[in-house]
């Protein structure tokens, strides 16, 4: 590594490998570092802290984990075709995260709650996406007139069992998917 200049992005991925083997309690810089064949300080002259390293992986892993969900939220379909597509689109993803990688579902729903202004970023985003869809709704007819910010964010709260992680234990109930497709 060496020979080549270090980025943003392979310090990411190599953060995300760090966090997979050892968890949150135990990953350090210098265990990013050390697989990345350079000094601590390289890394720190792209994240000036451990912290902001974390936030960085922790915001990449949700926009990464909820590719995709901007796309469905400005689609031409109807709003409530488009709000049901959302929802389970959130929830798919969401489940496909928790299922397939446990641990590293664990490690960065923690890293959410630890860094707590990227969690707040993330849920203000995906609640002005829902916002988008109400809105649309509205315009065409399809909603009531309403309060867009209070609409999205009760909608957003009541979706929760199906897209929190304090809730991941509950997706393994059979028949949970059935529940979420009503």
């Amino acid at each position: 590594m060496a020979d080549t200049v270090l980025t943003r992005q392979q310090i990411l991925a190599t953060t995300e490998d760090v966090l997979r083997r050892y968890g949150p309690a135990k990953a350090n810089v210098a265990d990013v570092a050390r697989d990345l064949g350079v000094s601590p300080g390289s890394i720190y002259r792209h994240f000036p802290t451990k912290a902001a390293l974390r936030e960085a992986v922790t915001r990449a892993w949700l926009d990464r984990t909820h590719a995709g969900q901007d796309e469905i939220a400005t689609s031409d379909a109807p709003a409530s075709e488009r709000l049901r597509q959302w929802l389970t689109a959130l929830f798919d993803a969401k489940k496909k995260h928790s299922r397939e990688e446990p641990e590293l579902f664990a490690t960065f729903s923690a890293l959410t709650a630890e860094h707590g202004e990227v969690a707040i970023e993330h849920v203000q985003d995906l609640t002005r996406q829902i916002r988008t869809i109400i809105q649309a709704g509205v315009e065409r007819h399809e909603f009531s007139d309403t309060d867009l910010d209070a609409a999205a964010i009760a909608v957003f709260q009541a979706t929760a069992p199906f897209h929190n992680p304090l809730h991941v234990t509950e997706w393994a109930n059979p028949g949970i998917d059935a529940v979420s497709k009503r």
